[in-house]
């Protein structure tokens, strides 16, 4: 599943626009998020890439699955910054790739790191993507705001002092992973455009799911990709990318 969110706004903390095309930035919890699944109440430093385009139109942000990384949508992300002209944002998630670790994993968590991370670097609105994990994190956040899996662990086995290591904090994760299964409960619903592409062969979005994401996303769009399983960005990139530029229009 894929979903994204088409402008989600914050109000303007006066921070100017960063083009460093990849670095780690400080991101400081709010309170709110402490008391959610034992929120770790340090700095979380987020890994990021940024392509560089114009800053008038809402940026891309990209975020990933869950056992991925901010690299999973790199050709993705520099075809769009091309067709587009837009700013492109991708992401490492806390946990996961080059971010920093952190007792918490739930999607509340999640959702603050970017409510703090994106006007650090003058990303507000944006357009959020979101594949599996990173689908619900984009979710979470616009409603709070107004998944071959041997292949894709391997990608996060790293070399360090001459042996192989994880980049994954995965105690946190096998801890957390029913959370990441599930969704948090929400009452308000999210009013503005946003696009649910679900591929034909995928079991994580059922019909029966549809009456509560209406009610949550009254203007969401239902588009099946065919032919294509759960990782669609992977296994059908021009079909992933024209429904972004489609829905852009």
């Amino acid at each position: 599943m894929l979903c994204w969110a088409r402008t989600w706004r914050l109000p303007q903390r006066g921070l100017g626009l960063s083009r460093t095309s990849f670095s780690t930035v400080p991101v400081a919890h709010s309170s709110s998020s402490s008391g959610q699944g034992g929120a770790d109440p340090r700095p979380v430093r987020l890994s990021y890439k940024l392509l560089d385009g114009d800053a008038v139109r809402p940026a891309l942000v990209f975020l990933h699955g869950f056992l991925g990384s901010k690299n999973n949508f790199n050709s993705v992300a520099k075809a769009l910054a091309q067709h587009t002209g837009r700013r492109v944002l991708t992401v490492d998630a806390r946990n996961h790739g080059d971010s920093f670790h952190s007792p918490d994993m739930s999607y509340e968590a999640m959702s603050q790191d970017l409510q703090d991370f994106l006007p650090q670097l003058g990303l507000v609105p944006c357009v959020l993507i979101g594949h599996s994990m990173g689908g619900k994190t984009a979710m979470l956040l616009a409603l709070q705001r107004d998944i071959n899996m041997r292949k894709l662990m391997l990608t996060n086995l790293v070399e360090a002092d001459g042996r192989l290591v994880w980049r994954l904090n995965l105690d946190t994760m096998a801890k957390h992973l029913d959370k990441i299964l599930a969704f948090p409960p929400q009452q308000e619903p999210f009013p503005g455009p946003t696009l649910f592409l679900c591929g034909e062969h995928s079991k994580y979005v059922h019909p029966s799911h549809y009456p509560e994401i209406r009610r949550l996303f009254p203007q969401a769009q239902m588009q099946t990709v065919p032919n294509s399983g759960h990782w669609i960005h992977a296994s059908h990139p021009q079909e992933f990318m024209a429904a972004i530029r489609d829905f852009l229009v």
